[in-house]
């Protein structure tokens, strides 16, 4: 199958994506399949809830736009100039792709397809439902893709290398199930926002979209500040007052009267505006509802130190303060060419 093929594919799907928002959805007369594919999927986005409680009709929106963003010829030629395509030997590659936000896997299914191989794709129990209907509207466009799709339910079995992504935990026994064969394996890792007290309003509420887009619960979400001594958290609060609102959805409610509940109960000092706790605490990883945060001395000793611990560290949003860094309000709106845990997946799929 042609690579100019499948990438026709996936641009169509991209238009498909664009006419799902949670202000209106409308149907594009240009797009392909409409008359198969809209109301269904329109209808799947209003189940999402139902079969996963985080899933809100909002985030679902938002998963897609930004996806249907991403998924253009412009953004495609950009992503793939970088590499070789031609001569690729088809192999099968098995995907355990998380749930904690919509469609998450989705990048490594599009990677496993655009680079000439098979997809062998065992879902989360807590997102069954999105890529398979996705993946059969690309076999509508592009029939032979059903060739090269298959999900399962079972056991991975007859597959030449393995991309899987779960906890800390789960990463341990992927390691040792797939010793043997050419693997990716993605752990547990956090982002987190540096400031030095002259970032503006806009910057701030933006952050506040890195931290609460999702209920917090993704690798790119904000989980963590890094601020000088004598910080103020009195603008960011500020900021993010208009994401109040998060606290009135029950399962976030939940879990704030829960945590906030331990760490009082702990003895812990807590600044706190209602729907969000912030605590001083050295750990990159804080609980729904929960942000962590710790002084610096130093710009130098902060960049040593994330450095240092990078493979804990998804993504940097700020002012540039530090390497890498992203702009605020970006994190949950990444490129073709921007890759989980920083491991190019194309290059590692064109070495099998």
């Amino acid at each position: 199958m042609l690579e100019s093929d499948k990438k026709r594919g996936f641009i169509e799907l991209g238009k498909f994506l664009s006419q799902f928002s949670e202000n209106e959805s409308s149907q594009n007369p240009s797009v392909l399949q409409n008359e198969l594919f809209f109301e269904d999927f329109e209808n799947l986005i209003q189940l999402s809830q139902s079969h996963n409680g985080w899933y809100t009709p909002e985030n679902v929106y938002f998963a897609l736009q930004s996806w249907a963003t991403a998924l253009t010829e412009e953004n495609f030629e950009k992503w793939l100039s970088a590499y070789n395509l031609n001569d690729v030997k088809p192999k099968t590659v098995g995907l355990i792709l998380a749930g904690n936000i919509p469609l998450v896997g989705f990048h490594d299914f599009l990677s496993v397809l655009i680079s000439g191989h098979n997809a062998l794709i065992k879902t989360s129990s807590n997102d069954q439902f999105l890529l398979p209907f996705l993946a059969n509207y690309l076999i509508a466009i592009e029939p032979e893709l059903a060739n090269k799709i298959t999900f399962i339910e079972g056991k991975l079995e007859n597959f030449d290398a393995v991309i899987a992504t779960g906890s800390d935990n789960t990463a341990r026994y992927f390691e040792y199930y797939f010793k043997d064969k050419p693997s990716i394996i993605r752990k547990n890792r956090n982002s987190v926002a540096v400031l030095n007290g002259e970032e503006t309003k806009e910057q701030l509420v933006a952050l506040g979209e890195d931290i609460f887009r999702y209920f917090g619960l993704g690798c790119r979400n904000v989980s963590k500040l890094f601020v000088p001594k004598g910080y103020s958290f009195n603008p960011f609060f500020e900021a993010i007052f208009e994401y109040q609102d998060i606290i009135h959805y029950e399962k976030y409610a939940n879990n704030y009267d829960y945590n906030k509940a331990v760490f009082l109960m702990s003895n812990f000092k807590l600044l706190d505006n209602g729907f969000l706790t912030i605590k001083e605490d050295n750990s990159y990883s804080s609980p729904i509802s929960s942000v962590f945060y710790e002084y610096y001395e130093s710009i130098e000793d902060l960049q040593n130190r994330l450095e240092s611990e990078n493979e804990k560290v998804q993504c940097i949003v700020g002012n540039n303060l530090v390497e890498n860094s992203i702009p605020f309000g970006c994190t949950q709106k990444p490129n073709l060419w921007d890759y989980a845990d920083n491991v190019d997946t194309v290059s590692f799929l064109l070495t099998l």
